[in-house]
Order: C-alpha cells, then structure tokens, then sequence
C-alpha cells in the first residue's frame, strides 16, 4: 500500500514538473539555436529543434492569449 502510494505521488510530480512552463531565457535560447541551425546544419541534434520549435509555439500561443504584459500592465 506505501508503493503504491509513494508511485502515484512520484507520478503525479514527474507530471507537475514536466508540465511548469519555462521562463522567458529558454524561448530566446530555442530561436538563437534555431536560429545557427538555419544557417549552419549540423549544429543541433533534431531532437533539440524539435523541442525548441515546440517552445516556441507555445510561446506563441501564451503570448496571443495574455492581456498584460510581464510587469502586470495592460497590453497597448
């Protein structure tokens, strides 16, 4: 019963990690290697793009639903 217990908790964390959203700091690493991978092929795994290109995207996607900008004042 503690197994089990103790799985479902390291789950549920494994889940809520891998869910939080990175900060601002990997968006502008993901376009600068995107970025030397356009121009230079060879320089990232596709893994790596892949990812990267995935965090922009949802970058993107934030970016069009928030209201405020990052200090908490309304968008112009």
């Amino acid at each position: 019963m503690v197994l089990r217990t103790a799985l479902v908790v390291a789950a549920l964390a494994a889940i809520t990690f891998a869910a939080r959203a990175e900060d601002r700091s990997v968006l502008l690493n993901c376009k600068a290697m995107v970025e030397r991978a356009s121009k230079n092929t060879g320089t990232a795994t596709e893994a790596e793009l892949t990812r990267c290109r995935q965090v922009i995207r949802e970058w993107a996607l934030r970016d069009a639903r928030t209201t405020v900008d990052e200090q908490g004042r309304p968008l112009k």
